[in-house]
């Protein structure tokens, strides 16, 4: 697809996540439409080119492909199906790509009432958290028919590194469902070995540079270890947005009757950080939850 007027492209939702993501179309070449709750962001993006849609039937009457960006599932099908909602300014070919974190099955429902109107939806969540949006490397989790996903790849080609057709609608969320198990279990087990560590006396980044080699060694350590050491908890990906996806796994899970044990553990981690107050940190503050029952801090010495 060409960046020209026949791709003119809407992005409802400019967050920590949206907002690097439309930023990056725009710097793509894209005609790029912006709605958003709050008026800042959209000030932010028309100094660099982008215009204002005042509601997302507006967004959806000036565009050909609609992305949208958002928190959790009622937001979605408020945004799609609401009043003044895309549905009521979409028409037939036209594409909804929603690239939020949301229950596959709300997906799918999504996405029979926009097929009612003639218009195609891809589901397709992302991970990477805020550096990935930044830098345009993102990894994209899509669900939907294979036609609409080779029209759309080189959206998703300017957003991430890459960009996998996973099924049909709904596919791409339940992708995400299974990475956000991962990364969180992957946090809890790098915070009990790093409090462990702290307790013993170690030096975290001697520590750090000695295991990372290893079988132990991710990715997730590597994007969360540095920032822990510096006690810099700025929200790349908050706790309570984790949260919200592990009760979406274990909803989904019940509705599948899958037992999970460990991400049931998890669960009940996140509710006692957000009891906290924790919820707005960076999800690699779960590490918090740990130090306070050791009572020690990770940190560089």
């Amino acid at each position: 697809m060409k960046k020209n007027d026949e791709q003119s492209l809407s992005f409802l939702g400019l967050g920590i996540m949206g907002k690097p993501m439309a930023k990056n179309l725009l710097k793509a070449g894209y005609s790029l439409n912006v709605h958003n709750r709050s008026q800042k962001p959209v000030d932010e993006l028309k100094k660099q080119g982008a215009q204002k849609a005042n509601t997302p039937k507006e967004a959806a009457e000036n565009s050909n492909i609609i992305i949208t960006m958002l928190p959790n599932s009622p937001d979605v099908e408020s945004v799609v199906l609401g009043e003044n909602g895309i549905i009521e300014g979409a028409k037939a070919g036209q594409i909804v790509i929603d690239m939020s974190s949301i229950e596959p099955l709300v997906s799918q429902r999504i996405a029979g009432e926009l097929g009612k109107k003639g218009v195609e939806m891809l589901d397709a969540p992302v991970s990477g958290g805020e550096p990935g949006a930044i830098k345009g490397e993102l990894a994209i989790m899509v669900g939907g028919k294979e036609k609409i996903f080779k029209k759309c790849l080189p959206i998703f080609n300017v957003l991430g590194k890459s960009a996998v057709l996973v099924g049909d609608v709904g596919a791409g969320g339940f992708a995400k469902l299974a990475n956000q198990i991962i990364v969180a279990m992957n946090i809890a087990a790098v915070s009990e070995a790093f409090v462990l560590g702290q307790k013993a006396g170690l030096n975290p980044e001697k520590l750090f540079q000695a295991i990372r080699g290893g079988l132990a060694g991710s990715n997730v350590m590597d994007a969360k270890i540095p920032l822990i050491t510096e006690r810099n908890f700025h929200p790349g990906f908050k706790i309570k947005l984790h949260d919200k996806d592990i009760k979406n796994v274990l909803k989904t899970a019940a509705d599948l009757q899958v037992p999970l044990p460990l991400t049931e553990l998890i669960e009940q981690i996140m509710t006692s950080l957000l009891a906290d107050g924790k919820g707005e940190l960076d999800h690699g503050g779960m590490i918090r939850y740990f130090e306070k029952l050791a009572g020690v801090e990770v940190r560089t010495l």
